[in-house]
């Protein structure tokens, strides 16, 4: 049964790029909120909260370590920071909105809905918005990067420090996940694609499908037997053209009203319990563009629509 939409909304900034190759991601959340986020989500009939920023070093004050995964003792302390927020945040009655920051943050975002659900006997999906996979381990990634991990972590691949968030793993089934506009993937992503079973509509199946059909396939996979889902949005999932500003920008995503179109049947569902929006990158956006339309796409995916 869906869960009733709460009129609650938790801003949650996560300013981090220790997980990215690109810096200035960190600044993603100030471009968000810079863009009128907490405004426009009043308007919608929201209780909105800002809860203000998790706290993040940067990488001049930080040991690289182990060059299979930068980092990784900052980013373990940030996200399970972030999942106590997430968790807090939906047992408050709230939809956490997390804004990033690189896409390692989705590390705790999932993991704090899945305690939620945990506790409640329940399970969450996983609905990921990527031009990439972020299926990489410490054993197959090229780059050492954790943003191009994330996904693996929530299935319950990768390092133990990261998939032991919360105290279980993994924190999605296999069958409760579905990526969506992949279409630059590793060949160790695709290897774990393959093992794991998961769903993903790659651009090449919106282009021959459409988006309409994509989102309701995905949806009846993140719903079955689920309390809701949890939300990735990578902002890489839009072309370029419309969302410059982002570290690894890959031709050929979906355009504008594609986008737009896609978090409106989010929220058509009704069964979204929170959402992250991660990598817009100002420093290589124009004019914030990218965090204007990351902005908007939040809006849609929280009840936004023409009439």
């Amino acid at each position: 049964m869906p869960r009733p939409y709460p009129d609650k909304v938790h801003l949650i900034g996560v300013p981090i790029d220790l997980g990215a190759g690109r810096r200035g991601v960190d600044m993603g959340p100030s471009a968000l909120r810079i863009a009128g986020l907490q405004d426009r989500i009043a308007r919608l009939g929201y209780d909105v909260s800002d809860l203000g920023d998790v706290s993040a070093t940067i990488p001049e004050s930080a040991e690289r370590g182990d060059e299979r995964v930068h980092f990784l003792a900052e980013i373990a302390a940030v996200n399970r920071a972030v999942a106590e927020r997430v968790k807090g945040s939906l047992e408050a009655g709230a939809v956490p909105v997390v804004l990033g920051g690189d896409h390692s943050i989705a590390v705790g975002s999932i993991a704090g809905v899945a305690g939620w659900a945990r506790e409640r006997k329940g399970e969450v999906g996983l609905l990921w918005f990527d031009a990439h996979a972020d299926m990489n381990t410490p054993e197959s990634t090229p780059s050492g990067n954790i943003h191009g991990m994330p996904l693996a972590v929530a299935l319950g691949y990768g390092h133990p420090d990261l998939t032991g968030i919360g105290g279980f793993s993994p924190k999605v089934k296999e069958t409760k996940v579905a990526l969506i506009g992949a279409r630059d993937l590793d060949p160790g992503e695709r290897e774990l694609i393959e093992e794991t079973g998961i769903r993903v509509f790659t651009m090449r199946e919106i282009d021959e499908q459409g988006i309409v059909p994509i989102l309701e396939e995905a949806l009846a996979i993140v719903g079955e037997g689920t309390l809701g889902f949890h939300a990735s949005l990578d902002m890489d999932f839009v072309d370029p053209n419309f969302a410059p500003g982002v570290g690894t920008t890959v031709k050929g995503g979906v355009d504008y009203r594609e986008g737009h179109l896609a978090l409106e049947i989010v929220s058509d569902s009704d069964r979204m319990l929170s959402i992250d929006v991660v990598e817009t990158n100002p420093i290589l956006d124009e004019r914030n563009r990218t965090g204007r339309l990351a902005v908007e796409l939040i809006l849609s995916a929280l009840g936004k629509a023409i009439l």
